[in-house]
């Protein structure tokens, strides 16, 4: 069985610049003039992007994570959605509009959201060429890419790939695999944050975040072929102490119901999933070797990084970063010092943010090397599908 690692990059918005520090020292680790180490690659959300970044680099992977370095740290708000005022006035104005259209009945007018993210589309057309995404694949740097989105008619998680021939598309509950030529539109439809940016209309039907109804995060990399996952995430699992219940007694405001639906959507699934593969990983230690063929079931490696720090925090620490016109749009919502940080998080797309969450990432790595390089060594490869 051929032994190939895939790598998975969860969604998050301006959080995703975690993602960045990771691989920073990721490539480190590695030979200067070293390949793409992961053939499989899957994006979601603002994941996506950077999974692109690495795809159309796939000849030089210290290359292609100095070149997605080289945005997020120089990134701005700006870039990513209009935040002049005359933009940010007649958006939230279509929007509120669009809303009270609804109600009445009328049909709502197109392309409603709370931001305009026009910036980005022009952002992502002079910086990813999508189209060498197959020149990766042809050289055999790149076994498949993956992005995946939510469809809003059919409420299915998508999974768009482009990759080998030999690679079959797949159909489970409320989640498919769909060969395609990975464009724009599928990596602007995978980053709309609801609500926040437009969906995207793809063939017959318009899609939103890949991380909404993504009930099984790592599954994509495992249909197309990974034997082993590293997942670098974009949530810090924060122990829980019952003695701060007593200072969170205020009723929530918008912002703050705002920021815990999307930490639902972005960060509740993958963990999720991630304890799921580590139980039927020991279900498949119990197994005898029969029975697991019998039931089709193997052992999949998975690596794990994740921030050590709150990044609610740190976002709380450079929110005046935004510009006026976004801290005036998010005070209305109940944004405040201490409350509605989460939501800051992930719109925060300013340079001091994105260059803290960075170094946050390539600590995080570099506390991990040992383990990091002894997962990228496939010199000592899973044996009948259980590790050494």
């Amino acid at each position: 069985m051929e032994h190939r690692i895939g790598l998975v990059l969860t969604g998050g918005g301006a959080r995703a610049a975690y993602q960045v520090g990771v691989l920073k020292a990721v490539a480190e680790f590695l030979p200067r003039h070293a390949h793409n180490p992961f053939p499989i690659i899957c994006g979601t959300s603002a994941g996506a992007l950077n999974a692109t970044a690495l795809a159309v680099n796939a000849q030089s992977f210290r290359k292609g994570v100095r070149y997605t370095h080289n945005i997020w740290r120089n990134f701005h708000a700006n870039q990513v959605y209009r935040t002049d005022a005359v933009g940010v006035f007649n958006n939230s104005l279509l929007w509120l509009s669009g809303l009270l259209m609804g109600m009445l009945g009328f049909r709502m007018p197109k392309q409603i959201s709370l931001l305009d993210n026009s910036p980005l589309v022009e952002l992502l057309e002079e910086v990813l060429p999508c189209e060498k995404i197959q020149h990766s694949i042809d050289a055999g740097l790149l076994y498949a890419l993956s992005v995946t989105a939510s469809g809003y008619g059919s409420g299915q998680s998508v999974t768009f790939y482009q990759g080998v021939k030999d690679i079959m598309p797949w159909k489970r509950t409320r989640r498919i695999g769909v060969p395609t030529q990975i464009k724009m539109e599928h990596l602007l439809a995978s980053s709309a944050i609801p609500f926040i940016f437009p969906a995207v209309l793809i063939n017959r039907e318009y899609f939103g975040d890949g991380s909404m109804r993504q009930i099984a995060p790592v599954s994509s990399a495992l249909h197309l072929g990974a034997t082993r996952v590293l997942v670098v995430g974009v949530s810090h699992d924060e122990d829980y102490d019952p003695a701060k219940r007593e200072n969170i007694g205020a009723y929530p405001s918008l912002a703050h119901i705002a920021g815990h639906a999307l930490n639902s959507i972005f960060l509740d699934s993958m963990e999720v999933d991630l304890e799921r593969v580590r139980q039927i990983n020991q279900l498949v230690t119990a197994l005898p070797e029969a029975m697991r063929d019998k039931l089709n079931l193997r052992y999949v490696e998975v690596l794990s990084i994740s921030p050590s720090q709150s990044l609610e925090k740190i976002a709380e620490r450079y929110a005046k970063e935004l510009p006026w016109t976004i801290r005036v749009l998010l005070r209305l919502v109940g944004v405040r010092q201490h409350s509605g940080t989460s939501l800051v998080s992930y719109l925060l797309s300013e340079q001091k943010f994105c260059n803290a969450v960075i170094d946050l990432g390539y600590r995080d790595a570099l506390a991990q090397r040992e383990q990091i390089l002894a997962f990228l060594d496939t010199s000592s490869p899973l044996v009948e599908g259980m590790p050494k």
